[in-house]
């Protein structure tokens, strides 16, 4: 008999995995490959995840695996921008593919009728790799070339073909810069890998398993993985959740104790373990979901309490000092509050370091 496992339970194996049951001690590019994706929309979000999965992280780390071109901020899952190691990056955007042609086809392909987007892409990929670009420069050479369309339509023509990644400033702690963008193959010299889903599925497993094909379909932005899934079937073992819904994980990945303690953080803004799952109530209720995420595609930072979803959190600077404000969902133990508390004064010296004094309002 298959046996049952329990939303509690599917909390704590996920924490675990992302390492937010306790910090890990490991080099912050093995963190980066185990968790398979970081999301990165903006600057800071993969710096924020790190600091709340390892012990003594230091941002400069990271920014140094940017600059020496082995991690890479890249349009991924669901077509959103993400940071992955260069061998995951070369290996995940093929095997993407299909979803990104999907999204370019709804969002831009009637406003491209009539148009060789091959030749679009072949010219694109000339001027990305003649220097890096930013959306907004190369649409406006697009559109001298190919007259008659429109810039921000042309641009994602080339993003959709050709692998392109977001160069340094960008993505560097501490500094600014527009998101400029060349080819993968041209920034890493080499060459993208040949699609392996099966692969990326037994990947995502091990970062946020145990999952049904919806919730890998969900993460990737692929549909039609119930192939692929049933292929590896041999290699996993399966459950199913309080819904009769079967999950696949791999045999010796993290189960742990639906009683395991887990301890209050601070999740930044777009945090992947919030986007990873059709089935989102591992970590999130619905009714607070519709609280963490905005009608304009913000993703709010988060409180964990006890696992789950309890409240978002912001910074606001002023002339010398940072607050740290809680907006709480539910109502905290004192032992929670203690450790918000706690926690808050560890994120502000992290995130506002050029304060001069730090406060917390936990709501």
């Amino acid at each position: 008999m298959t046996a049952v496992l329990s939303r509690q339970t599917l909390n704590r194996a996920l924490l675990a995995r992302q390492f937010l049951l306790r910090r890990a001690q490991m080099p912050v590019y093995d963190a980066v490959a185990h968790l398979y994706g970081l999301q990165a929309q903006a600057p800071n979000p993969p710096y924020l995840a790190l600091w709340n999965r390892l012990d003594d992280f230091a941002p400069e780390e990271l920014s140094q695996l940017i600059t020496d071109r082995r991690a890479v901020r890249i349009a991924l899952m669901r077509s959103t921008i993400h940071l992955v190691t260069a061998e995951d990056c070369l290996a995940l955007r093929p095997v993407l593919q299909p979803a990104h042609d999907r999204g370019f086809a709804v969002t831009y392909g009637k406003r491209l009728t009539g148009l060789d987007l091959d030749t679009v892409a072949v010219h694109g990929r000339e001027l990305v790799e003649a220097r890096p670009r930013t959306f907004a420069e190369l649409g406006a050479l697009l559109a001298e070339r190919f007259p008659g369309y429109d810039a921000d339509a042309l641009a994602p023509v080339v993003r959709t073909r050709v692998p392109l990644v977001q160069v340094p400033p960008r993505g560097l702690w501490g500094s600014s810069g527009q998101a400029a963008h060349t080819s993968a193959e041209t920034w890493l010299s080499a060459e993208p890998s040949a699609p392996d889903p099966a692969r990326m599925v037994l990947r995502y497993l091990a970062a946020y398993g145990p999952a049904s094909v919806p919730d890998v379909q969900a993460w990737s932005g692929l549909t039609r993985l119930k192939e692929v899934v049933a292929g590896l079937r041999p290699r996993l073992v399966t459950f199913r959740d309080e819904r009769g819904v079967e999950l696949y994980d791999l045999p010796d990945a993290p189960r742990p104790d639906a009683a395991e303690p887990a301890p209050l953080r601070l999740l930044g803004e777009f945090d992947s373990v919030l986007l990873s799952h059709a089935d989102r109530t591992r970590i999130i209720s619905d009714e607070h979901r519709k609280r963490v995420f905005t009608v304009n595609g913000i993703i709010k930072a988060t409180v964990l309490a006890d696992g789950f979803v309890a409240g978002t959190w912001r910074i606001e600077r002023g002339r010398d000092a940072a607050t740290l404000r809680v907006e709480p969902f539910v109502q905290l133990t004192d032992a929670q509050r203690t450790a918000l508390t706690e926690e808050a004064h560890r994120m502000l010296a992290f995130a506002a370091p050029g304060a001069k004094a730090y406060h917390v309002d936990a709501g």
